[in-house]
């Protein structure tokens, strides 16, 4: 441990001795990678102390995208929040914590949590408290006895099992047990449903402050693989797994309420548009429009992310995915959505493989500006776009969102935003990162080419 840390140590004496009564041996103060992986060291229960003020270190430069320091610089400490502890719901021998990382005693700028900290205390500056409710959709698999691999339940073969009863029920064994750990966590299910996928699920919960939403989302990924493993099952959060199924999305619904009250400033039943929005509002939609081809990048962050961001594809039926940026009141063809049940705007392009530390952060400072600016997003666009030509949407002045991973990222790096929020070094590393990621994709020779054109000519 550092002199500057034992300086400054805090007693935290009495959390130790909580966990202990409740049986925790063991504690892990996660950060992570610029994926939104999660990492971490084990402490044993004696060392929470030292490990809450800072003792374990990480190279974390050694991974891909955080940082390019040397074998010969310092390492990063983690210093966890204890408002974020988590007794792992499962295995309750062992307290979780979400951290930060610190460099040389000052919070690292490569960090995806430091990241989202700095955007909130800039809209706190301003007034604004960030509330964020994703809506986390992923499938569950099991591998038959050929090691193909299946739906969890499997019943689970209808061509459009959404919203179906009987494989929902033939899922609880699975179901069930998660709404429980998160209902332990004090999350407050309000529903769950089968999606459109076979073996795809999807959790709605409360809305919280950005920062507890990210924390809870990147939480909940770990704890959904760790309960379908002790069924005999696994997870995937790739966003599109099978070409003839549908993707999963991880849809960021946004508001922003007055610091220190319970007033969303979003709402205004007066609006002359008839829509209920405010001022703000319509601001917060505009900037998140202007900047819509960057905040794509980073929401639908890998390769696979673009097969979901279509019509339809190889799908039998439409893909219920947004395509176009704009925005509309009930078009799930569009990037953003004023929903009428809620007080929100939802953006309908992350997917569940986006750090969500990122994508919170990226979206916050877009609709900040919007606001700064005063920008308007023009009218809503409700019609099934789908169906429009080219020369239609031109002439309602919508446009298309990127079409796959390198033309996202080539946005994102011409976009001055994204390295006011992110920082040369780390928006330089993750354009890097990307761009190789797509490469190695692109150069692949796959069995769909040799099918095709093997022998064709």
């Amino acid at each position: 441990m550092s002199k500057a840390i034992k300086e400054k140590k805090s007693d935290y004496t009495e959390l130790k001795n909580e966990l202990r009564k409740k049986g925790v041996k063991y504690a892990m103060g996660s950060y992570v990678d610029v994926h939104g992986v999660m990492k971490s060291k084990v402490v044993p229960i004696d060392y929470l102390e030292d490990m809450m003020n800072g003792s374990e270190l990480y190279t974390v430069y050694a991974l891909e995208g955080m940082g390019g320091a040397g074998p010969q610089d310092d390492e990063c400490q983690t210093i966890p929040d204890q408002e974020s502890l988590v007794i792992l719901p499962w295995k309750k021998d062992v307290a979780w914590f979400a951290s930060d990382l610190h460099y040389h005693d000052r919070p690292y700028p490569l960090c995806s949590r430091v990241i989202l900290k700095q955007q909130m205390e800039k809209a706190r500056a301003s007034g604004f408290e960030f509330m964020l409710g994703i809506e986390p959709e992923f499938y569950v698999f099991r591998k038959d006895e050929n090691g193909n691999v299946v739906p969890y339940a499997k019943e689970d073969t209808l061509t459009m099992p959404g919203y179906d009863m009987r494989t929902t029920l033939h899922s609880m064994s699975y179901l069930d047990v998660m709404v429980d750990h998160m209902n332990d966590l004090g999350w407050e299910v309000n529903s769950f449903v089968h999606e459109g996928g076979n073996g795809q699920y999807e959790f709605d919960f409360t809305f919280e402050n950005a920062l507890v939403t990210a924390d809870r989302l990147t939480f909940l990924r770990l704890m959904a693989g760790e309960v379908a493993r002790q069924h005999g099952a696994f997870t995937s959060f790739m966003p599109k797994p099978f070409s003839d199924n549908f993707g999963s999305g991880a849809h960021h619904n946004m508001s922003l309420y007055e610091v220190g009250t319970d007033n969303n400033v979003f709402i205004d039943k007066d609006d002359p548009r008839g829509n209920g929005l405010s001022k703000i509002a319509y601001s917060f939609i505009a900037g998140l429009l202007k900047h819509a081809d960057a905040l794509t990048a980073i929401s639908a962050p890998i390769v696979n992310s673009y097969k979901r961001l279509t019509p339809r594809g190889m799908m039998p039926q439409i893909s219920w995915a947004p395509v176009y940026a704009t925005y509309g009141r009930n078009n799930r063809t569009a990037m953003l959505r004023v929903p009428k049940n809620r007080p929100a705007i939802e953006n309908r392009v992350p997917d569940i493989s986006t750090n969500f530390y990122l994508s919170s952060a990226l979206h916050l400072a877009a609709g900040l500006e919007g606001i700064k600016d005063q920008l308007d997003p023009g009218d809503l666009v409700d019609h099934d776009l789908y169906h429009f030509t080219n020369q239609e949407l031109k002439d309602f002045g919508v446009d298309t969102l990127p079409r796959d991973l390198l033309e996202a990222v080539e946005a994102f790096d011409s976009d001055p935003l994204t390295e006011e929020v992110f920082g040369k070094e780390f928006k330089d590393e993750w354009v890097e990162l990307k761009k190789k990621e797509w490469a190695e994709h692109h150069f692949q020779v796959t069995n769909y080419e040799r099918d095709r054109y093997l022998t064709k000519y």
